[in-house]
């Protein structure tokens, strides 16, 4: 006979609002590459039990949003120039295919979405905001990837800008950003005038220059 548990949804609540909240801040690079976590730091400010901290510290390891030593430290990854160079292909093929994808289904409303959400990337450029800046970046791109309707597709591209969270941060301070990005205008331009072949290159080349120069 089957015993309930009554405290387990609330473990799995508590574990899964740890979890939500520092995949967020790891994508959007709020915490540092190589920043070390503990489990009981996590508790503490999360006000959770052991149990829950370390279950959402174990998916985010199996995400590679966190790496795991041998001595059991956890922190975030600090990449390397060949495995930047890699997450930049995959970048450059994934989101030019949900780019390509989401075309046929471009309406004036999301290219009206796309132009605000550049705005806020503008202004948090202006305010030296860098978790602003790679949080709007992100959801000016998952905007339009929404569109192509292929979940595994942009799930696996979650989980590459997750990874390279940090090393966005990384890059912001390097590059002094003092506009928003370029190749968003190119991205807009080619919706409006449904330039498949424009619209691949304004993306291939947005996701790919900035990890370009920090992996040079």
């Amino acid at each position: 006979m089957l015993t309930s548990r009554p405290n387990e949804p609330t473990l799995v609540a508590a574990h899964d609002r740890v979890y939500r909240t520092l995949r967020a801040r790891i994508m959007h690079g709020d915490i540092a590459p190589g920043q070390a976590l503990t489990l009981r730091g996590i508790g503490k400010e999360f006000e959770v039990s052991m149990t829950p901290a370390r279950e959402a510290v174990r998916r985010l390891v199996a995400e590679g949003a966190l790496f795991l030593s041998s001595s059991g430290r956890v922190s975030t990854p600090e990449l390397s120039q060949e495995r930047i160079e890699e997450l930049a292909a995959l970048r450059a093929l994934l989101e030019v295919e949900l780019a390509s994808r989401a075309l046929p289904r471009a309406h004036m409303a999301l290219i009206d979405r796309l132009q605000m959400t550049n705005q806020s990337i503008a202004e948090a450029v202006s305010n030296r905001d860098a978790v602003g800046y790679i949080r709007t970046n992100l959801e000016f791109h998952r905007t339009l990837y929404l569109r192509a309707q292929a979940p595994a597709m942009l799930a696996t591209t979650e989980t590459v800008w997750l990874q390279l969270g940090p090393t966005m941060r990384a890059l912001y301070g390097r590059l002094r950003r003092t506009e928003p990005p370029h190749f968003h205008k190119l991205i807009i331009a080619a919706l409006k005038a449904g330039d498949e072949p424009g619209l691949r290159l304004a993306v291939r080349s947005d996701v790919t220059q900035g990890l370009r120069m920090l992996a040079g």
